[in-house]
C-alpha cells in the first residue's frame, strides 16, 4: 500500500529530479571513460553518500524477506543494465536522439503495470500520456540518427529504456515492503556489483583514470543519482511508477537544452515545439492522476 501523503507536495520532488537528470548525459558526453565504469562509479559514489545518512537504518535489512532480496538483486541488475545501454549509446547518437528514446519509458511500464498490478488510468490520462510522448518525439526528430552507427546508438538507448522499465516495476512492487533508504542501498550496491563483475569479465582498467574523469564520476554521483535517481525511488511510496515515469519525460528536454548550452547540439524549431507538446501533456496526465490519487500538487 502506498502511503496517504508526502511530506512535501509531490511537484517539488519531482522538479528537482527532473532537472538533476537532465544534467547526466551531459557529465557522460564529457566523459571518455567506458560506459560500465561510469556506471559503476556513480552508483558506488553515491552508496558511499549515503552511508552516513542511514547508519542506523542498516539494521532494517534483517527485515527483507528471501523473496525481496531476490527481488532488489533483480532490480538492481536491470539498473545496471539500463545505465549499461543507455550511458554506452550516447558515445554513438546524440544528447537529443538518445534522451527522446528514454521517453518511451512511460509506455512500457505501463503495459507492465497494466498485466501486472492490473492498473488502469483514465481516459484523459492516456490523451496526456500519448501527446508528451509525441511531443518527446519530436524534439529528437530533427537530428534522429540515419547512419549505422547513429542507429546503433539507438537500438541501445531503446533496450536501456526498456530495462529501466522494469527497474521501475520491480521497484513499485517493493517500495511498499521496504523504506526507500534500503530499496536504494541494497539495489544501487547490487547494480554495482553486476557493473565490476562486467568489467573484470570485459578487462576494464579501475583506476587508469585522470582527475576530470573522477570528478565526472562524482558528479554523476551527486546530481542525477542522488537528486535524480534516489528522489524518484522515493516517490514510488506516494505516486505510481506511471506517474514517475511520466514526469521523467522532462529530461530530454532539459537534455536538449543543455546540450545546446554546453555541446554545441542545436535544437530546431520542430524540438522546440515537440517540448512544448511534452510539458502539456506532462501536465495534463499527472494533474489527471493527481487528482485520482487524491495529491495534492501547487
Amino acid at each position: 500500500m502506498k502511503k496517504s501523503s508526502a511530506p512535501v507536495p509531490i511537484i517539488i520532488p519531482l522538479l528537482i529530479g527532473v532537472i538533476a537528470v537532465s544534467f547526466s548525459a551531459i557529465f557522460v558526453k564529457w566523459s571518455s571513460a567506458p560506459a560500465s565504469i561510469q556506471g559503476m562509479y556513480r552508483l558506488l559514489f553515491a552508496v558511499l553518500i549515503m552511508l552516513p545518512f542511514g547508519i542506523r537504518r542498516i539494521s532494517e535489512l534483517r527485515k527483507v524477506s528471501y523473496k525481496n532480496w531476490l527481488l532488489l538483486g533483480a532490480s538492481g541488475f536491470f539498473l545496471a543494465l539500463h545505465f549499461l545501454l543507455w550511458m554506452g549509446s550516447l558515445k554513438y547518437t546524440t544528447v537529443s536522439s538518445s534522451t527522446i528514446i528514454l521517453a518511451l519509458e512511460p509506455v512500457f511500464i505501463w503495459c507492465g503495470a497494466y498485466f501486472i498490478f492490473k492498473e488502469r488510468i483514465s481516459t484523459f490520462a492516456k490523451v496526456g500520456m500519448l501527446i508528451a510522448v509525441a511531443g518527446a518525439a519530436l524534439i529528437g526528430w530533427g537530428d534522429v540518427g540515419i547512419s549505422s552507427t547513429n542507429l546503433y546508438g539507438d537500438l541501445m538507448s531503446f533496450l536501456g529504456t526498456i530495462a529501466v522499465a522494469v527497474h521501475m516495476l520491480i521497484g513499485q512492487k517493493l517500495m511498499s515492503q521496504v523504506s526507500a533508504y534500503v530499496y536504494n542501498l541494497v539495489v544501487f550496491t547490487s547494480a554495482v556489483v553486476v557493473f565490476a563483475l562486467y568489467n573484470v569479465m570485459m578487462g576494464i582498467s579501475f583506476t587508469n583514470y585522470n582527475d576530470q574523469e573522477w570528478g565526472i564520476f562524482l558528479l554523476l554521483a551527486i546530481v542525477p543519482t542522488v537528486f535524480g535517481h534516489m528522489l524518484f525511488n522515493w516517490l514510488l511510496q506516494y505516486i505510481s511508477a506511471t506517474t514517475v515515469s511520466m514526469s521523467i519525460l522532462g529530461e530530454p528536454i532539459g537534455a536538449s537544452l543543455l546540450a545546446f548550452l554546453l555541446l554545441n547540439e542545436t535544437m530546431s524549431w520542430i524540438q522546440i515545439s515537440g517540448g512544448l507538446m511534452a510539458i502539456a501533456g506532462m501536465i495534463l496526465f499527472m494533474r489527471v492522476t493527481s487528482r485520482n490519487n487524491k495529491l495534492e500538487i501547487q
